[in-house]
């Protein structure tokens, strides 16, 4: 292994927290586009666009982290019923 490699993969997380990287990663984006497209839909775009959907973010991307938390257990099982495994 490279010193490079090595402290790439020393910055990393343990395998235990993936479940809440995930949960992380995709809250954060699914809330922002969700917020970006509710706030030009209830309030248009206009000069306070951004800053009206940076309020929302602030309420939205928390929410939706817990969310995300709760129901992705479900969804995996759901899943699991519905399609083929090898």
């Amino acid at each position: 292994m490279t010193e490079r490699s090595t402290s790439r993969s020393w910055r990393k997380l343990h395998r235990r927290t993936t479940p809440f990287v995930f949960a992380f990663y995709m809250s954060a984006i699914m809330a922002l586009l969700m917020c970006f497209v509710i706030t030009a839909a209830n309030g248009g775009i206009n000069t306070d666009y951004l800053s009206n959907v940076f309020k929302a973010y602030r309420l939205a991307m928390p929410v939706a982290f817990i969310c995300v938390l709760i129901v992705r257990p479900m969804v995996t099982r759901m899943v699991a019923l519905t399609v083929h495994s090898q």
